[in-house]
């Protein structure tokens, strides 16, 4: 059963099973001076745990269902148990029929600072703040399911947003950056809240249309280039609505170097007018749409 019926069938009858995520985190001290290993090893194996054995959905996922990812936490300093660090988050999904994983998110938050004594205990309760370690961590968690369930069905990542959503909400009150609206147009408050917008709607949609256009590469590989040339042309026609839009930048750092290899081989299609929309929707990557041949 491919995971495309098994997400309809946790969104329609929430299914209690495994757990959802296949999680690689990492906690890197390299930035600190005579920092004691022994607590960010049980740090790192604690949020391990937390990511890849809390049950985030209640809902089916078979082990080789599992949504790959990666939590890549860089500490930069701390000053007793306050720490202030970086986190990176990435995440990806095979392409069906097929062994190749496309990449979903890959996502820099710079804004990430929490308290952590060692073995400390990491409970993630919905309607209460209990950390900003916990609040971020599974605020994350949230955004790759969501985000994942938007490439197998239109907006179906909703419910998990939401969740995500909530709790943003909820971590404003720890007055921890990050979470207001305040704190900048590239906070998780905005990066929740816009995919969410309806003004992103048609940004949501061209995200399932692109997936679902890599889907069927394996059987049609030009009518894929196709229906994904026509998801990154819609996407054009948002920027031009919401020109330098955050959730654009969010898709390419994602999507830029698969574009680039997907159109750089046959089967041949008109490319012109893409090329020239890439350069207009994402002019940050403009040396990587140089490189497309056609």
């Amino acid at each position: 059963m491919t995971r495309i019926i098994v997400f309809f069938l946790m969104l329609t009858f929430g299914i209690a099973h495994s757990q959802e995520l296949n999680c690689t985190v990492t906690v890197n001290t390299q930035k600190l001076p005579n920092a004691n290993q022994q607590v960010f090893k049980t740090l790192q194996t604690s949020l391990s745990e937390f990511v890849n054995q809390t049950q985030w959905t209640g809902q089916l996922f078979k082990q080789n269902e599992r949504i790959n990812c990666s939590m890549d936490i860089v500490l930069s300093s701390y000053d007793s148990d306050r720490y202030t660090a970086t986190i990176t988050v990435q995440s990806s999904r095979l392409v069906y029929n097929s062994t190749y994983s496309t990449p979903v998110l890959n996502y820099s938050d710079k804004d990430f600072s929490f308290n952590y004594t060692e073995f400390q205990p990491l409970i993630f309760n919905p309607a209460e703040f209990e950390s900003n370690l916990v609040s971020v961590i599974s605020f994350y968690c949230h955004l790759i399911i969501g985000l994942d369930g938007d490439t197998f069905t239109p907006s179906g990542g909703t419910t998990f947003l939401e969740i995500a959503q909530n709790i943003s909400n909820v971590a404003q009150q720890s007055g921890y950056k990050g979470w207001s609206p305040s704190d900048g147009l590239t906070s998780r408050y905005f990066l929740v809240n816009d995919l969410l917008a309806s003004a992103y709607t048609d940004l949501r949609q061209s995200n399932f249309l692109y997936h679902s256009g890599l889907d069927m590469m394996t059987q049609d590989l030009k009518a894929a280039k196709e229906k994904i040339k026509l998801s990154l042309l819609n996407i054009g026609k948002l920027n031009s609505v919401k020109p330098n839009a955050f959730l654009t930048r969010v898709f390419f750092d994602a999507k830029s170097d698969e574009i680039v290899s997907i159109f750089s081989g046959g089967p041949n299609i008109p490319i012109a007018d893409l090329v020239e929309s890439l350069n207009k929707t994402s002019p940050l990557n403009s040396s990587k749409w140089a490189n497309i041949k056609y």
